[in-house]
């Protein structure tokens, strides 16, 4: 069957073909398919699934379009993989760095614009990962989709123009070129080849998941224009008379149309004058005085129309008191609500002011009689057709409009804006399966007709941009200035942003858990993720309108948030999130890659994410953070890069790694055979500017984290200390400017590192005791130095990064533990003499015991060599561990601040010991801040939770 069969069958009656079966039309694809799904939905275990959502059979089937997406967990998801993936293969080659370049990206793409969400990547930027990792055909997964625009750049890496336009070339046999400007290697190099990949796309969000198939499923211009104008003109000539308002009309004329609008079902005002047409409609909470008692219109008494600002402090039109927003009670009132049958009580909104045109040309006015009474008839005049009356659930961002008898979904719209609403879902729902396009114009254009849009009032009076911005991102708040506008103009306008969807319809998406997907093991070649962070983002209850409209809404059980609610701490996040990192691990092929993008400014939400992602059996091969004003990478390290856009890239291992310790038990070989497969995952060379960066993941002290976390993973005590492991990597391996190379890569790094006019550095962050040692080693290292020369130098260094609940130790004591000093007294010591005599002229050449050499390098700290660092080492854990027994006594206040050396020595040596109660019972009496914001200690205490469960 030719690809063009497949694209056009469903609108020219032609046959199309599907997951390998062949239908006359695309009519009878979807009716086959969606009788299936109908006796799946009669299946109690079916519906028993995670994350399965909430709603009726005919609510999922009037939303579905299986195979290609099902409002429920989609079951055709392992026959989709199947059909269109590879089996894994251990002899398949493979071979890719972690992907490290700058992936900035416009936001003002049609297809990116086409619909607003909560968070979103542009479509281009999640290509050049899929480009990088991927070849044609290959299966991608986002199982956090959000809007699918990870489909969406799937499918487009077989679009020649748009892969141009991320600034590559393609050649007539479609091998992509990328420029490379890193130092050793520059031109034009080839790195993929173009073609269409597969996605797998599930979210856990029905409104999401709906979205999604919307983006990913081809749309005809042509056809979705002539629908939805067709629609909206039937909309017009039914609910047009609602915004109609009359421009300057005389008296007599408002009191004859008055009566005419009481007395028609579509009253039209052309014989009382000219008739304008409403853009939209601002209302203004109503408060009490509280001095008079008398009601205060907010509009008229807050708004400086001269300013173009609503003032702070303001007076009271009826005894002139001064007054602020905050102390004031509001007005309420109450009425007979059509939706729920009964009286309900409400904060009180007055309309204040009506824009409005005539022609072209924009007016303003107050409501005058006719405008009041339209108002009030099309209150009265409750829809014909369905809409929600869904109470609004109790949750973090819920309260506010609660609070104002906001309490069910029709509360958030005008009467005539929900009548048009309804009428429009019902008539786009009557034609969603021939036009999938229509369901995001839906979906897209309300968020512009809700109680939630508000004036941006500097504009509004200064005459700049913009006058309704729609709400408060992250928030359900109902400002005390609100616009109503008019849907059949929101509607008309965004018909032409919507229809900007993938090319074909080869994506297929899902909506359940990520906790839980139907996809074979070990299938999928690439995995990229937006995943929620913490309490950033409430989806379920932001998503709230979109999903009543839809009559399917998210199972909030699996919903991986922190959320007081439905009380969730940041240990119920991170336990989500690691089963749904378990899940991505089980079906992404070995030896192949996932990335996440990562926004959040709580260290314990990045050490969460980094904890899951080594408990699931990930290993972190870059960290990255986009530097917006260089338009470049910077490597990161520690959690002060929180507050800006992370890309964290990790992959899964391969080559029999698994296997072996599995066969040898763990040991020090399995340390060494850990190493030596993790470090053919890192980057060789990253440069920017013609400089060379430092790449932290080869860093010993990066590999040796990396490392125990593994063993950790395997339920392994961990088989070299820290400083037996750094010191085998340097003889194992080839070390660079202070990184671990193989013996097959330092070729390419010498390479780079001879066109470099200089070394790169490594920036170190003090924030805690480790953190401090290892400041002072890179520094001593360089410059042995006494302790009047050190000190101001290591305070400088000491700053707000400092982490709150952690004891502060004296330098003093940092270098008697750790560190060894010349007394000057026998040799100068190999460390001391090769800094002074590269340092200080009159020094060069003279031997060891020359006193004047013995002089200057008296009372100087210096790093030792790796037989007496061993000795300091066991010297201070068994210090350590000294201090980790009175912790088992201490009481929670007593713990208020701790040492997380102490606390990681202790953890490590409770669970070699397999005494996981030790670990969870001293991770109980810490402080959040302490046990969430390392994520070793983060490591410890949940595989010891594991454990014990497993052994209960």
């Amino acid at each position: 069957m030719t690809e063009q069969m497949k694209m056009d069958g469903g609108k020219s009656g032609g046959p199309v073909e599907c997951l390998g079966l062949t239908f006359p039309s695309d009519d009878a694809r979807r009716e086959h398919f969606s009788k299936l799904l109908a006796e799946k939905l009669q299946d109690p275990v079916f519906r028993a699934q995670e994350g399965f959502p909430d709603g009726s059979d005919e609510a999922i089937l009037a939303m579905s379009d299986p195979p290609y997406f099902t409002a429920c967990p989609n079951p055709w998801l392992e026959e989709y993989v199947s059909h269109y993936g590879s089996p894994y293969k251990s002899s398949d080659e493979y071979k890719k760095e972690p992907f490290a370049s700058d992936v900035k990206e416009g936001k003002n793409a049609p297809v990116y614009n086409a619909h607003s969400y909560h968070t979103k990547v542009p479509h281009k930027a999640v290509m050049r990962y899929i480009l990088h990792y991927t070849q044609p055909g290959d299966v991608v997964l986002d199982g956090f989709c959000g809007t699918g625009m990870t489909g969406v750049a799937a499918q487009f890496c077989g679009d020649r123009r748009e892969i141009e336009s991320l600034g590559y070339r393609v050649d007539d046999e479609g091998v992509i070129f990328e420029k490379q400007d890193q130092i050793g290697q520059s031109g034009w190099v080839p790195f993929s080849k173009i073609g269409r990949r597969f996605c797998v796309l599930n979210d856990l969000s029905a409104a999401a998941s709906f979205i999604a198939h919307g983006f990913n499923t081809p749309v005809d211009i042509f056809d979705f224009e002539e629908r939805s104008k067709r629609i909206l003109n039937s909309a017009r000539s039914r609910f047009g008379w609602m915004y109609q308002t009359l421009h300057m009309p005389n008296p007599d004329a408002v009191i004859e149309a008055t009566k005419i609008i009481k007395a028609d079902d579509n009253p039209n005002l052309k014989d009382f004058g000219t008739v304008g047409w409403v853009n939209f409609v601002i209302w203004s909470d109503v408060f009490i005085c509280s001095v008079c008692q008398e009601e205060i219109n907010y509009w008229n008494s807050a708004v400086n129309r001269d300013k173009g600002v609503v003032e702070d402090t303001f007076n009271c039109p009826n005894c002139n008191a001064e007054l602020t927003k905050r102390k004031l009670d509001r007005a309420w009132t109450t009425y007979f609500d059509q939706g729920l049958s009964r009286e309900h009580r409400q904060i009180k909104q007055v309309p204040v002011a009506l824009n409005y045109s005539v022609g072209r040309k924009r007016y303003e006015k107050q409501l005058d009689e006719v405008d009041l009474a339209i108002f009030e008839k099309s209150t009265n005049n409750a829809p014909s057709e369905w809409y929600p009356v869904t109470p609004l659930m109790k949750g973090d961002k819920t309260g506010e409009p609660l609070r104002i008898g906001v309490t069910h979904a029709h509360h958030f719209y005008t009467g005539r804006t929900l009548s048009v609403l309804a009428y429009l879902r019902e008539s786009i729902f009557q034609e969603l399966h021939d036009c999938p396009a229509l369901g995001l114009w839906f979906t897209s254009s309300m968020a512009w007709t809700n109680r939630l849009n508000r004036l941006l009032a500097s504009n509004y009076f200064g005459g700049g941009g913009g006058v309704i911005g729609q709400t408060l991102q992250g928030t359900l708040y109902i400002s005390s200035i609100s616009v109503e506008t008019n849907p059949l103009e929101r509607f008309g306008l965004r018909i032409k942003s919507v229809p900007f969807t993938a090319p074909r319809k080869d994506a297929i998406v899902s909506n359940g858990s990520a906790t839980k997907l139907s996809v074979p093991d070990n299938s999928l070649d690439y995995l990229f993720i937006d995943p929620p962070f913490g309490a950033n983002i409430m989806y379920s209850e932001l998503n709230f309108l979109w999903e009543s409209w839809l009559q399917v809404t998210t199972n909030q059980l699996h919903e991986a948030i922190e959320n007081k609610t439905q009380r969730k701490s940041v240990d119920d996040y991170r336990a989500l999130m690691t089963d749904c990192f378990k899940e991505a691990y089980r079906v992404l092929k070995p030896g192949r890659w996932m990335t996440i993008e990562f926004s959040n400014t709580k260290a314990s939400v990045w050490n969460s994410i980094q904890t899951s992602l080594q408990e699931a059996g990930f290993v972190v091969a870059n960290v990255s953070v986009l530097e917006k004003s260089h338009k470049g990478f910077k490597a990161v390290t520690t959690t002060t890069a929180v507050k800006q856009d992370l890309v964290i890239s990790a992959y899964k291992p391969n080559g029999g790694l698994e296997e072996r310790i599995s066969e040898s038990g763990g040991g020090e070989d399995s340390a060494w055979d850990f190493a030596r497969s993790h470090l053919g995952y890192l980057p060789v060379v990253k440069s920017a500017a013609g400089i060379l960066d430092f790449i932290p993941e080869r860093e010993p002290r990066i590999i040796f984290d990396r490392m125990v976390a593994w063993f950790v993973r395997h339920s392994l005590p961990v088989p070299v200390s820290s400083q037996e492991f750094q010191e085998g990597l340097r003889q194992r391996f080839v070390e660079r400017d202070g990184m671990i190379f193989l013996p097959e890569q330092v070729s390419g790094y010498d390479k780079a590192r001879s066109q470099s006019a200089q070394a790169p550095q490594m920036e170190l962050f003090i924030s805690d005791e480790r953190s401090a040692i290892d400041w002072l080693s890179d520094f001593l290292k360089k410059r042995p130095s006494t302790y009047q020369e050190l000190h101001p130098e290591f305070m400088s260094q000491l700053g707000a990064g400092w982490k709150k609940h952690e004891t502060r130790p004296e330098l003093a004591s940092l270098l008697e533990d750790n560190f060894l000093q010349y007394e000057g007294k026998g040799d100068v010591p190999s460390q001391i003499h090769s800094y002074l005599s590269t340092n200080f002229k009159d020094l060069r050449g003279i031997a060891k015991e020359d006193s004047r050499l013995k002089n200057k390098a008296a009372d100087r700290w210096y790093v030792p060599d790796p037989n007496k660092a061993k000795d300091l080492e066991q010297k201070r854990e068994r210090s350590l561990l000294k201090e980790f027994e009175a912790y088992k006594t201490a009481t929670k206040r007593q713990l208020k601040e701790s040492r997380l050396e102490v606390l990681r020595a202790g953890f490590k040596t409770a669970w070699a010991a397999k005494d996981y109660k030790t670990i969870i019972g001293i991770a109980r009496k810490l402080p959040d801040e302490t046990l969430q914001g390392d994520e070793k200690l983060l490591l410890w205490y949940d595989q010891a939770l594991t454990r014990t469960e497993a052994d209960a």
